[in-house]
């Protein structure tokens, strides 16, 4: 058990070294480029970082100092997090797609001194805002691409600090000096600040000691039996807490192998080529992955698309509880499923890259029980967790057999949950954060005096002690008939269909509910192309009376599904409309792991929301936009708004709710 670990190996670089001393040879980080993978052992990845903190002290990184790591997910990256804390000093990550003014907010706020980044982007954008970054003094690259023509006094390789570092270690005073650095380094010590993804205002800087993040790795090790044997591929932003605890953290305690993609676009082909054996990814990754599987199935022959389809029904019928071991699947229905786990479901995972999956994970926010429940019929054994980055992601887990889609689990272990009155999940854990960076208020509204932190989020628990999590609690209302009205669940069902993308539901303190559409452009370009539906733009795309049609036939079977639960059936949609343009991170709408940011939303798109609710068959609307080349645009539209039908909410005897 990794819990057994010696208690003095309680900092990420003393990790390090004991894989160095335990798991010499063992390959500890594989990295595709140019299409060829390159890997480093536990003892190269060891003397690397070692070196690399020496060549950081010679730039004047100290304790206490703070070094910003921007970029996409690459050994050298993450080494940078591990040689900081080495010498005592907090790695700051950043999401590599921040615009440079986003990027700005979070350096100068966190007061850092050096960057390490992935390449010429990240360096221009650095550029770019230095007059509002005074305390950065030295900016570091991975990959020197268009870079040879740069003022070099400040821009340093960081193959060069690590030589340089190599070269100090040959002094044994130097040499001396870095032990002793390792040496100091004990678990209440700061390990990293992770800046939140900012929903509803700036981001805040979530400070996690050595103990905590430890803790909390430990803990999900432990709990699925994570070895040196495993594979990970390390492909979510590193800023991310999700990323940080399973890519980095539970890799240094397990002594598993963290493999870095060659780009976003291979990451299924290089998961296959590596043969992962534990996968985690938010909820829109996998909506993504079966978007493009029905798109594709759509491309196929007849024949292939009825065998599909007969296997895939089938598997929805017995899949999860063959995976699951339950007893009374009868022998017809297990030979069924094992003929189309060679015809079907394999290829499938193999396509998806899970074919040696022992574990898969997916949080960050619910996912739809629809698509949860396709991976986990076809074999894939899909789990939800339910973290925080406060938390260092762990407070709910789902242990084998009691994997459900619509709970996240029990508390995990270590960790204590409570419910507030108004119906507030609160926890307590190993893994919780010492505060936000610099805002004492913040601290002391999120933590209460016994130590339990207010995670923000409406739940409950079921009459199996399984939690269950209905939307965050600022955003479940009650309309204006006392119905429940949670947005999230609305959503999430709406996002279930491959042709919607994105949904943002509205219906507080009003009459009905109402939704914004965002269509999926593969999937319904796709569909266009096979229905002799041309287009020129996505904005026309997105109002032709035919995606309309398509779009509308979807909300209809959420609010038949709605009406079928007491709870929430007062919440079927009455009127939605298809926005003209994709919701996108750049123009603010959502944070930079893809949620929503409701009340920006609400707010630009305001006259939309009036048309909703004042009757009006369609609206006028422009919209300031942000092209990729950082320039700004308006598009302008007329949208058109439906009406929905809805139907009686079936009456059913409520489950009493568990006490805690």
């Amino acid at each position: 058990m990794t819990a057994a670990a010696d208690s003095r190996e309680d900092t990420f670089p003393k990790l390090l070294a004991r894989n160095a001393r335990v798991r010499p040879q063992r390959t500890a980080f594989r990295h595709k480029d140019l299409g060829i993978w390159q890997s480093w052992t536990w003892a190269q990845a060891y003397d690397i970082v070692r070196a690399y903190a020496s060549g950081l002290q010679a730039l004047g990184v100290q304790r206490g100092g703070k070094i910003a790591v921007i970029g996409y997910n690459r050994p050298h990256l993450y080494w940078t997090i591990a040689a900081a804390q080495w010498l005592g000093a907090i790695p700051i990550p950043v999401y590599a797609d921040s615009v440079a003014e986003e990027m700005a907010y979070v350096l100068a706020h966190a007061e850092v001194t050096h960057a390490a980044v992935q390449d010429q982007e990240q360096v221009d954008k650095l550029l770019a805002v230095s007059d509002q970054l005074p305390r950065l003094e030295h900016v570091l690259y991975d990959e020197d691409k268009g870079l040879r023509d740069y003022d070099p006094s400040r821009l340093h390789s960081i193959a060069s600090v690590i030589e340089e570092g190599r070269a100090r270690l040959t002094d044994a005073g130097e040499a001396e000096k870095i032990e002793r650095e390792l040496q100091t380094g004990k678990g209440s010590d700061l390990a990293i600040i992770l800046y939140t993804s900012g929903t509803t205002g700036r981001p805040k800087g979530v400070m996690l000691t050595s103990d905590a993040v430890i803790a909390a790795a430990r803990i999900g090790c432990d709990f699925d039996n994570l070895n040196e044997t495993d594979e990970i591929m390390a492909y979510l932003p590193i800023a991310w807490v999700g990323d940080h605890i399973f890519s980095y953290a539970q890799a240094f305690i397990a002594g598993l192998c963290v493999n870095c993609p060659e780009s976003p676009e291979t990451v299924a082909e290089d998961r296959r080529e590596v043969g992962a054996t534990y996968v985690f990814a938010p909820p829109r990754v996998f909506e993504s992955i079966l978007t493009l599987t029905m798109v594709r199935i759509e491309d196929a022959s007849a024949l292939k698309r009825r065998m599909f389809h007969f296997f895939i029904k089938h598997a929805n019928k017995v899949g999860e509880k063959i995976l699951n071991r339950e007893p009374g699947v009868g022998a017809w229905d297990r030979l069924l499923w094992h003929i189309g786990n060679v015809l079907i479901y394999a290829p499938l995972r193999n396509r998806f890259g899970m074919t040696r999956v022992k574990v898969g994970y997916t949080a960050g926010e619910a996912i739809g029980p629809e698509i949860f429940r396709f991976y986990r019929s076809i074999g894939v054994n899909l789990k939800q967790l339910y973290g925080q980055t406060e938390a260092s992601v762990y407070i709910t887990m789902q242990p084998d057999g009691e994997i459900r889609a619509d709970t996240v689990g029990r508390p995990a272990p270590e960790v204590e949950i409570r419910i507030a009155d108004n119906g507030e999940v609160l926890y307590r854990s190993p893994g919780v954060f010492i505060g936000y960076y610099k805002d004492d208020e913040k601290t002391a509204e999120t933590k209460t005096p016994d130590g339990f932190v207010h995670s923000g989020d409406a739940g409950f628990f079921d009459a199996n002690g399984h939690l269950k999590i209905i939307d965050r609690a600022k955003d479940v209302g009650k309309m204006r008939d006392g119905s429940l009205f949670p947005p999230k669940y609305v959503e999430n069902k709406l996002k279930f269909y491959p042709n919607i993308k994105e949904a943002v539901c509205f219906g507080d303190g009003k009459d009905y509910v109402s939704a914004f559409i965002n269509i999926d452009l593969v999937a319904v370009s796709n569909w266009a192309e096979r229905n002799g539906v041309t287009y020129a733009s996505y904005q026309e795309l997105a109002g032709h009376p035919r995606v309309y049609e398509m779009i509308e036939k979807h909300v209809d079977e959420v609010n038949r599904s709605l009406a079928s639960e007491t709870r929430m059936g007062g919440a079927q949609i009455k009127r939605f409309l298809i926005l003209h343009k994709e919701l996108d991170a750049d123009d603010g709408e959502l944070t930079r792991t893809q949620k929503v940011r409701r009340g920006f939303i609400a707010e630009r798109y305001a006259p939309l929301i009036q048309a909703l609710y004042d009757g009006s068959p369609e609206a006028d609307i422009s919209t300031e936009v942000t092209f990729e080349d950082g320039r700004k645009g308006v598009i302008s539209a007329r949208v058109k708004i439906r009406d929905m039908k809805t139907y009686p909410v079936e009456k059913t005897t409520l489950v009493p709710e568990a006490a805690e």
